[in-house]
């Protein structure tokens, strides 16, 4: 094998290794408990019901000159 093969191999072990790393850290990040997701999910169920929903937009009436 050549030198930039296996710096090559080197370097895609590399980077995997480092989304293996990122991907857990993430996963330990994001771990919730069932209490707190049902918290955020009560809050954002009451912030959605809070805001009225805005009208569509009119259309042009369609013997409008451009």
């Amino acid at each position: 094998m050549r030198w930039w093969k296996i710096l090559g191999l080197a370097g895609f072990a590399g980077v995997a290794a480092t989304g293996v790393v990122i991907a857990r850290a993430e996963r330990r990040r994001r771990a919730y408990t069932p209490e707190q997701i049902r918290t955020q999910l009560h809050a954002r169920l009451a912030e959605a019901s809070a805001t009225p929903p805005t009208p569509p937009a009119n259309p042009p009436p369609a013997n409008a000159a451009p």
